[in-house]
């Protein structure tokens, strides 16, 4: 495949910035076929894409039976791979036709659309997304919190996903949730009953509503903000694909909150994705006799989730009262303190050495050194083996 057929191949896909250069052409091609080769999450995909770039890792997947060196992998494991791949190697065509049919726009790593919160998830990172709507919301600056819960929800459960979505969305916070019905649904409708942002993660392709008497209500998402999958039109949602989807949920998001969910509900799921990735976690709780809260207790016991009964309670949780009180203090004082400083330079989602930290804040790297020990003793820094982040609380 050359870059002009690349590019040819990808018309219609893509804005023709995008489609300027030829082996950006050939690369945006590859991860276009590996979303149809490859299930969502696939660690040896990302492996090979990470090691090999997309176009060149393709052409290892589909002519050879034995990995590259640099992968470390064993033969058993690629050939296994391989074998998951090669029947659909020829399934893109129709993929990408019915993506150019309806309007659907690929956007991979390196777009300015791209959303460098899913980057998080390494080599399980998705290779591409298909989106519908404004696809920029994906990338734009500012919170995102991911509101899931319970299909089969009370309506106590529907009435505080209406109230946290609609009045975070009022402030500006981007909320994300899967679509389904219930709780994700309640919170998408509150978003966008006051013109808020949302983003909508599907578990099968973009072209098709599941459940499908929520169609209007994903074209309503999509004038707003981003329907979004990793897996191309014509995808049938799946149990596997549901559960990798949450990870993608928890990885667009600066925190989760889980407002209704069963004991064994997918909820969980997404909860254990945001822990895993350091995202700030939260649940609401519900009456004790309630088997729908059940899961939400769970979190708040064993995932060590915040209690959220409030958005006030999300808004703390993302760090926006610490910002709100250190603002307030520095306008008393007439200026800026150097805890302030190293405290904005902080990030919830992605630890930072003493180094960068000095950087971003000008303040010297002893003296960061001796901030983030104190920002850490009143709980508005934590540290780990990769550096330093802001608290989620």
């Amino acid at each position: 495949m050359s870059g002009d057929e690349a590019r040819d191949a990808l018309v219609g896909l893509s804005p023709p910035a995008d489609l300027g250069d030829p082996e950006s052409c050939r690369e945006r091609w590859a991860r276009a076929r590996w979303s149809v080769l490859a299930e969502p999450g696939d660690g040896i995909a990302g492996l090979a894409i990470r090691h090999l770039g997309a176009f060149g890792a393709l052409e290892s997947a589909l002519r050879h039976d034995e990995p590259p060196g640099v992968l470390e992998l064993s033969v058993r494991d690629w050939r296994r791979a391989c074998a998951r791949w090669r029947p659909r190697q020829d399934d893109h065509s129709y993929a990408l036709e019915r993506a150019r049919r309806v309007g659907v726009r690929l956007i991979v790593p390196g777009d300015a659309a791209w959303p460098e919160r899913a980057d998080d998830l390494g080599i399980h990172a998705p290779v591409a997304l298909w989106t519908r709507g404004v696809t920029d919301s994906l990338a734009m600056p500012g919170a995102a919190v991911a509101l899931v819960g319970a299909r089969a929800a009370t309506a106590y459960g529907v009435q505080v996903a209406g109230e946290l979505a609609g009045d975070l969305s009022a402030s500006g916070v981007t909320i994300v949730s899967g679509a389904a019905v219930g709780i994700d649904a309640a919170a998408h409708r509150a978003c966008l009953a006051v013109d808020g942002r949302t983003v909508a993660v599907l578990a099968g392709g973009v072209d098709t509503a599941y459940p499908s008497g929520h169609a209007g209500l994903l074209t309503a998402v999509s004038s707003r903000g981003a329907v979004v999958s990793e897996v191309p039109c014509g995808t049938a949602p799946t149990k596997w694909r549901f559960l990798q989807r949450n990870r993608l949920i928890a990885a667009l998001s600066d925190a989760t909150v889980v407002i209704e969910a069963g004991w064994r509900s997918g909820s969980l799921n997404t909860a254990g994705h945001a822990s895993a990735l350091g995202r700030a976690l939260g649940a609401v709780p519900g009456p004790v006799t309630s088997a729908a809260s059940s899961g939400c207790h769970r979190i708040l016991r064993e995932y060590d989730g915040r209690c959220i009964t409030s958005a006030d309670d999300v808004r703390e949780m993302l760090g926006w009262s610490n910002d709100s009180a250190c603002a307030a203090e520095s306008a008393r004082d007439g200026h800026t303190d150097d805890a302030t400083r190293v405290l904005d330079a902080l990030s919830t989602r992605t630890p930072r050495d003493v180094v960068e930290i000095a950087r971003r804040s000008g303040v010297a790297s002893e003296e960061v050194s001796a901030w983030l020990g104190l920002l850490s003793l009143d709980g508005r820094a934590v540290s780990g083996e990769r550096g330093w982040r802001r608290a989620g609380r």
